[in-house]
C-alpha cells in the first residue's frame, strides 16, 4: 500500500516569508536606486542637467561682424564685401569624411585645391568647427546641392560675405589684403571677438588697422531640432560693423603712376607736404590681391614667389636703391649750413676729381667736364665732380647726422608696416659691420648718392616733402580718417607729427629751391623736357648704378642686360610757390632720370594740379 506524504505547513510558511522579505528588500533597494536617481537628476545636478537639455534644444551662435569698407581720398572703393555662398562641413557630424567628399564631388565641382585647403583647416580647427569645402559658389551648384542635401548630414551651404578688391593689382601693394586666420594669428588674437570671423589683415592697410576695420562680434541664441536645423531665432545681439576707412591715396594718381611705369619695374610715392598724406603709393609689378583671400594656389603662389620681377615685392616700402644724384640738394645744403661752400663760390671741372697723393680718378658723368661750377650750375647740370669736392670738404662726420635731419637711415614711421629703413652709413656702422675702417674715397661717392647710402621711394618723397616745405618734416600718413558705419562723422587716427629741421640763414632754403627749380627750366637742366607753362616744378634727376664700372671702362647702355642697366630716379615738388605734391619716382634699370623718371612725375602732377583741364 503506497505511503502518504504530509505536507510540512510551517516549513512551507517560513520559506514563503523569507521569500517575500527578500523580494521586498529588492524592490525597496530598487526603489531607492530609483529616488536616488531622481534626486541627483531633478535637485543635486539640477542645473547641470538643464542647461544640458536645454542646449539639446537652444544653440548660441555668433555672429560676425560687416569688415569696414575702405575708399580712396575721391570716395572710390578700394576694399569691399561681397555676398557669395560657402560649401561646408561640421567634422563630428560625418562618419566618412573621404567618403562624403568623394559623393559632394559628383554633384559640385572640387578640386584636388580645395581638398587640401579643407584637410589643412580641418587639423587647424575644433571638430564642431563649419570648415568651407568650396567657396564662392554659383546659383546653379546652390540648387544642385539643396536638392541632395538630405544626403549629407553635416554639409551645409552657407551665404557669407567675402572681401574684394576692385582696383586689383593698382592698390594691392598700399591696400594689403586679407587671409584666413592661421595658427600664429590664433594665439595672438582674442578668440572671443573673432568668433565666426574667418578672415584677417595680412599686411597693408587691412593688417595694421585691423583693430578698426573688423569691428565687434555680436551673437545670438537659436532653437534648433533633432537634426540641428535651426527653427527660429529666441534672442539676438546684432554684431557692430567695423569702421570704414578714407585714405589720402589718390586713385587717378596711383593709375597715372602705373600706366607711367609701363615696360619698367620700379616705384613712385606722391606726398601732400602739408599734411603728410601718402597721394600715391605705386610699386609695379603687382598682384592681384583677390588670389589670397580664400587662399591662394600652390601653382598660382610660387608663380609670384618664383618670378623675377618679384610682384610680391613692395618696392615703395621695401625697396632700397642708391640714391644717386638726387641726393645733391641735400648735400648742398649741408655746405652752406656748415659753411664750407659759398654760393657763388666756382670750382673748376674737368671731368673727374683725384683725391691729394692718389692716381684714382673718380670720373664725372661728363666726360670732357663742365668747365668752371657754382653750386647753382652743378646742380642744374648735375655735376659730380663738384660734389665730390663738397663732400670731401663735409666729411662723413658731418655728412651723415646732416642727412639724418631729413629721415635717411631710419623708417619714416608710416602707419602701414613692412617698411625698412634704407643705410645711412658711418665710421661707426663700417667698423662694426665691415670691421674696416671708412676711406675718403667712400665720402667723395656717397657725395653724389652712391656707395653704401640706400634709401627707399617712400624715404626720398618724405625727405622732398620736407625740402620743399623749408625744413618742415611731417611723418608721412595713408590714412586719412576713420567713419564709424553709417556715420558722417570720420575722425583723425593720429595727429599729424611734425618737427623743424633747423637752418640758421632761411635764405639757403630758396637759393636750393630756385637751383631745383633751374633743374628743369634752365637751358642745361637736366629735367628741361618736363617744363611745365601752367607751374613752376623743382627737381631733381638722379641716376643710380647697377654693377661697378671698372676705372679705364665705359659704360655702354647698348651692350649692357637690361637688368643691369642703372635706375633712373626723378625727385621734385610743385608749385614752388606753394607746394601742394611732393614725388620720387624710381625707375628700376630706367637708364636717364630726365628722360625716362622725369616724365612720369610730370603726368601725376599735371593730373593732381591741373585735372581734366590737361
Amino acid at each position: 500500500m503506497p505511503q502518504i506524504s504530509i505536507k510540512d505547513y510551517l516549513f512551507e510558511s517560513h520559506l514563503f516569508f523569507v521569500r517575500a522579505v527578500i523580494a521586498v528588500i529588492i524592490v525597496f533597494i530598487a526603489l531607492s536606486i530609483i529616488i536616488a536617481r531622481m534626486v541627483n537628476l531633478q535637485v543635486t545636478s539640477h542645473d547641470h542637467y538643464r542647461t544640458l537639455s536645454q542646449d539639446n534644444r537652444v544653440k548660441t551662435e555668433p555672429l560676425p561682424p560687416t569688415r569696414g569698407l575702405i575708399h580712396d581720398s575721391n570716395g572710390n572703393l578700394l576694399a569691399q564685401n561681397l555676398p557669395a555662398f560657402s560649401l561646408e562641413m561640421i567634422p563630428e557630424k560625418v562618419k566618412d569624411i573621404e567618403a562624403t567628399l568623394s559623393e559632394i564631388g559628383k554633384i559640385i565641382p572640387i578640386s584636388e585645391h580645395d581638398r587640401q585647403r579643407f584637410m589643412r583647416l580641418k587639423k587647424q580647427r575644433r571638430r564642431f568647427d563649419s570648415i568651407p569645402i568650396r567657396v564662392r559658389l554659383n546659383e546653379k551648384e546652390v540648387a544642385l546641392f539643396a536638392i541632395n542635401q538630405h544626403r549629407f548630414p553635416g554639409v551645409d551651404s552657407k551665404a557669407i560675405l567675402l572681401r574684394d578688391y576692385p582696383q586689383g593689382e593698382a592698390a594691392a601693394h598700399a591696400i594689403g589684403y586679407v587671409g584666413r586666420i592661421n595658427q600664429h594669428e590664433t594665439e595672438r588674437i582674442d578668440l572671443s571677438e573673432y568668433s565666426g570671423t574667418r578672415h584677417i589683415g595680412k599686411n597693408g592697410v587691412e593688417k595694421s588697422y585691423e583693430s578698426a576695420l573688423h569691428g565687434r562680434v555680436g551673437v545670438q541664441q537659436v532653437e534648433v531640432n533633432a537634426k540641428g536645423r535651426v527653427l527660429r531665432v529666441l534672442e539676438s545681439k546684432p554684431p557692430t560693423p567695423g569702421h570704414n576707412l578714407r585714405l589720402f591715396l589718390n586713385m587717378e594718381l596711383q593709375k597715372e603712376a602705373l600706366a607711367g611705369l609701363e615696360g619698367f619695374n620700379g616705384a613712385v610715392v606722391a606726398i601732400d607736404p602739408k599734411t603728410g598724406g601718402i597721394l600715391v603709393l605705386a610699386s609695379k609689378p603687382g598682384f592681384d590681391a583677390n588670389l589670397f583671400v580664400d587662399g591662394i594656389s600652390s601653382k598660382e603662389y610660387s608663380a609670384l614667389r618664383d618670378s623675377l620681377d618679384k610682384p610680391l615685392f613692395n618696392r615703395a616700402l621695401r625697396g632700397q636703391y642708391p640714391p644717386g644724384s638726387t641726393i645733391k640738394p641735400f648735400i648742398g645744403l649741408a655746405g652752406l649750413e656748415h659753411n664750407v661752400v659759398k654760393l657763388a663760390q666756382e670750382i673748376p671741372c674737368f671731368g673727374f676729381y683725384q683725391l691729394p697723393g692718389q692716381e684714382h680718378k673718380y670720373r664725372d658723368w661728363k666726360k670732357r667736364g663742365h668747365g668752371q661750377v657754382s653750386m647753382k650750375k652743378a646742380m642744374v647740370e648735375s655735376c659730380d665732380v663738384y660734389y665730390y669736392s663738397l663732400a670731401r670738404a663735409l666729411g662723413i662726420d658731418r655728412i651723415g647726422p646732416f642727412l639724418g635731419k631729413f629721415g635717411f637711415g631710419e623708417p619714416t614711421g608710416i602707419d602701414i608696416t613692412g617698411e625698412l629703413g634704407g643705410l645711412l652709413p658711418s665710421r661707426a656702422w663700417k667698423r662694426e659691420n665691415r670691421n674696416e675702417p671708412w676711406y675718403p674715397g667712400e665720402t667723395l661717392i656717397l657725395g653724389i648718392g652712391q656707395g653704401y647710402l640706400l634709401t627707399t621711394p617712400l624715404q626720398l618723397a618724405s625727405a622732398t616733402a620736407t625740402l620743399a616745405m623749408r625744413g618742415r618734416h611731417i611723418v608721412p600718413r595713408i590714412v586719412k580718417s576713420i567713419e564709424p558705419a553709417n556715420s558722417q562723422n570720420g575722425y583723425i587716427p593720429t595727429p599729424p607729427v611734425s618737427t623743424q629741421i633747423p637752418i640758421e640763414k632761411m635764405e639757403d632754403w630758396d637759393a636750393m629751391a630756385e637751383a631745383m627749380v633751374q633743374v628743369v627750366e634752365g637751358l642745361h637742366g637736366t629735367a628741361r623736357q618736363i617744363r611745365s607753362k601752367e607751374y613752376r616744378i623743382a627737381g631733381k634727376t638722379g641716376t643710380a648704378q647697377v654693377f661697378t664700372i671698372a676705372q679705364e671702362e665705359e659704360y655702354d647702355e647698348e651692350n649692357v642686360e637690361k637688368r643691369m642697366r642703372d635706375h633712373a630716379l626723378f625727385i621734385a615738388y610743385a608749385p614752388v610757390e606753394d607746394p601742394q605734391i611732393a614725388i620720387a619716382v624710381i625707375v628700376e634699370n630706367g637708364g636717364h632720370g630726365g628722360s625716362v623718371a622725369a616724365p612720369i612725375a610730370k603726368r601725376i602732377m599735371d593730373r593732381y594740379l591741373l585735372g581734366d583741364k590737361k
